[in-house]
């Protein structure tokens, strides 16, 4: 225990007590005066306080160490997840047994509350992630109907309805990610395997918003979660392809980083900090009017859980440059 700490305890049971040396002090001047109207000797009366004292101060001692020890167990017992209310210390009076009854009570509503609302949790997100699934299906079908569309409209709808089933995959995904499950598969992953399963799946998008592409190769094998690392590198290549119609998109490796670089419109510097904050728009999100606010924060947090990092560097009207810092130790492969 730190000194201040027992310092604050200390003082602490000094006011707790504030009382019975009130009371002391009271008693103690009018047994002083008791004896200076008597005229009894002073002797006498000093070997008696100090006696007195000195069953005091034992006293004290004494109870100040189941005091402190007391307090010491109650300050273990903060911040737990589940309070366990055996473990709190015996009531020693009726006061502290009716504090431990209303203790006992506090918590048994706690629990009852949070497992309803668990369970309220557990509902929607199984009806959300049923109907993500259901509304997958006529997706595939209208996709399949389209496919051989090759007029204009035909190849617009396509495009629209790519959009679609892109944030239908983003809300399973922040399903996913919200539900606190373990779905990570950590391994050896090709970077280059993600980047080009990225680019094929995006390049209708590529072509429609006439944007070239730069791709180099990496070279890398990273200890990461493939699918999740693809969802990241496919948001940042959705954003860059959308943000940057008619212009260009470099992906290069820089040491051990991903860089993905377009040359659009850029981000505001007043909005740049708050990127990737659950919700958040910004300039271009309030002009653009389909922006969720969702893509770039679930490319935090995925980054954040498999142990990589995002950020993001952007100047007004120059473009935007994302670094994803592959953190996991590269693997030596024979």
């Amino acid at each position: 225990m730190r000194g201040e700490d027992a310092v604050r305890i200390f003082w602490g049971y000094v006011k707790s007590k504030s009382w019975v040396l009130a009371l002391l002090g009271i008693c103690t001047g009018v047994f002083a005066w008791v004896l200076a109207l008597y005229d009894l000797p002073a002797e006498a009366a000093g070997y008696g306080g100090l006696l007195c004292l000195i069953l005091l101060l034992l006293w004290g001692a004494v109870d100040f160490g189941r005091w402190r020890r007391r307090v010491v167990d109650l300050g273990g017992m903060t911040g737990q997840a589940a309070l366990l209310m055996s473990l709190l210390p015996e009531p020693r009076n009726m006061e502290e047994a009716a504090y431990r009854e209303l203790l006992m009570e506090l918590d048994e509503n706690r629990r009852e509350a949070v497992s309803a609302l668990d369970a309220r949790t557990r509902e929607t997100m199984d009806y959300y992630t049923m109907w993500v699934h259901q509304i997958k299906t006529p997706i595939a079908a209208m996709g399949l109907i389209l496919q051989d569309d090759e007029t204009e409209r035909g190849r617009a709808l396509s495009a629209e309805l790519f959009r679609v089933e892109r944030y239908v995959e983003l809300v399973l995904s922040y399903l996913r990610l919200g539900g606190g499950g373990s779905d990570y598969v950590i391994r050896q992953v090709d970077l280059d395997g993600v980047l080009r399963q990225a680019v094929r799946k995006y390049a209708p998008l590529f072509i429609r918003g006439k944007v070239s592409l730069d791709l180099k190769e990496t070279g890398m094998k990273v200890l990461s979660d493939e699918k999740w690392l693809q969802l990241v590198v496919e948001q940042v290549l959705s954003n860059a392809v959308k943000y940057a119609p008619g212009g260009h998109v470099r992906v290069w490796r820089e040491e051990e980083k991903l860089m993905i670089q377009d040359d659009g419109v850029g981000i505001a510097g007043e909005d740049l900090p708050r990127i990737f904050e659950r919700g958040y728009t910004g300039c271009n999100g309030r002009l653009d009017k389909r922006s969720t606010g969702i893509g770039l924060y679930l490319c935090k947090e995925i980054c954040g859980r498999l142990g990589h990092t995002i950020h993001a560097a952007s100047e007004l009207g120059k473009g935007t440059c994302i670094t994803i810092g592959l953190a996991r130790p590269l693997l030596e492969v024979e």
